[in-house]
């Protein structure tokens, strides 16, 4: 059995923090010990290299995100292994230094893990690495693991409450249709994306109602988002919540809708499905691996398409019924979080 530590951006209630508490019990549930810890405690890969010189009975390590978690770990003198994050293989491969640092990162890895088969190829086309593993592997060391996960709703939420803490002073709460936007306060996520076109569509239809619900991440893009909220009719800002609350307060929503300019693997997606609620998901890379449109969710590509495809759902019960009908046979069949297990504690065994 080892002990290893594993880096990930642990901000408060993110989609990194709970893929990385579920990796985490993973490892421990192979009799591993595992050190989490984020990767904002560490300023450079040296500091890393210092814990490990410090407690040599860390054997091994792992890190969520190619680049924030990854390039901490090119000092360190015991094998690793590295999870993609999404912005790494989405976006920071556009900078040319970062992305001469996470192909780095990969050659020292002992194995990668994509969320996603576009991912894995998004990977070996930017990082131009496909010749580098067909020369020196019979097999490519990237997995493709889809995420797994869990949800659990509070049993004891208040729907009303909820509504009100976050705004709506409505009474006939039954008759609000309520879009959830589950994410943290950051660029990336483009929240502010459909903003507009959505308060449009609540002046002419005031049943609708989109609820923007996530933690504080980018303070200065948080004064951006909530500018833009306070002016907004029929828009609304609420902090996070503890997981089952989210979870309960997304089943008693019309819809989950994502906005993100990119997306590993969304977490807050599949929740959705596994809890009967339809997706809106923007058509983008990350989104479209998990999202069939019109057949698991709908894919939009501009706020317009947004509303169109929101106002056609509103109006179509069948059609929403049969989506998340094949929403939850799709997580089922593809997203176990056992499936998941077995995967992480097979891949741990290379850094024996």
């Amino acid at each position: 059995m080892m002990k290893i530590l594993f880096l990930a951006c642990l901000g408060p209630k993110t989609g990194n923090c709970t893929t990385a508490e579920r990796i985490r019990s993973h490892i421990e549930a192979a009799g591993h010990t595992c050190v989490l810890r984020d990767t904002a405690d560490f300023p450079s890969p040296r500091d890393v290299a210092d814990v490990m010189t410090q407690d040599p009975s860390l054997r091994g390590a792992l890190a969520i995100h190619l680049y924030k978690g990854g390039r901490l770990l090119l000092d360190i003198q015991v094998p690793f292994g590295i999870v993609f994050g999404g912005t790494d293989v989405n976006e920071d491969v556009k900078d040319e230094r970062k992305r001469a640092v996470m192909e780095c990162v990969l050659r020292k890895a002992r194995f990668a893990v994509a969320f996603t088969d576009k991912m894995k190829e998004e990977a070996e086309l930017f990082m131009a690495i496909g010749i580098f593993f067909l020369k020196f592997s019979q097999s490519s060391k990237i997995h493709v693991q889809p995420q797994g996960f869990e949800t659990r709703v509070a049993p004891c939420f208040c729907w009303r409450d909820f509504l009100q803490s976050s705004g709506i002073k409505s009474e006939n709460v039954d008759d609000l249709r309520v879009f959830l936007l589950v994410c943290g306060l950051r660029r990336v996520k483009d929240p502010l994306y459909v903003v507009r076109a959505f308060s449009e569509w609540h002046a002419e239809n005031p049943r609708v109602a989109l609820i923007i619900i996530g933690p504080k991440i980018d303070p200065v893009f948080t004064e951006e988002v909530k500018a833009s909220v306070q002016r907004s009719g029929g828009i609304f800002l609420t902090p996070e919540r503890e997981q089952d609350e989210l979870h309960a307060a997304m089943r008693n929503s019309f819809a989950l809708v994502n906005s993100s300019v990119s997306e590993g693997m969304s977490a807050a997606v599949l929740e959705a499905m596994d809890l009967g609620v339809p997706v809106l998901a923007r058509n983008i890379p990350g989104n479209a691996a998990i999202v069939q449109h019109e057949r698991t969710g709908f894919l939009f590509s501009s706020p317009e398409e947004f509303i169109c495809l929101a106002k056609r759902l509103l109006g179509a019960p069948e059609l929403m019924e049969r989506v998340v009908t094949n929403a939850k046979r799709y997580v089922d069949e593809h997203h176990s979080s056992t499936r998941e297990r077995t995967t992480y504690q097979q891949l741990l065994k290379s850094l024996e």
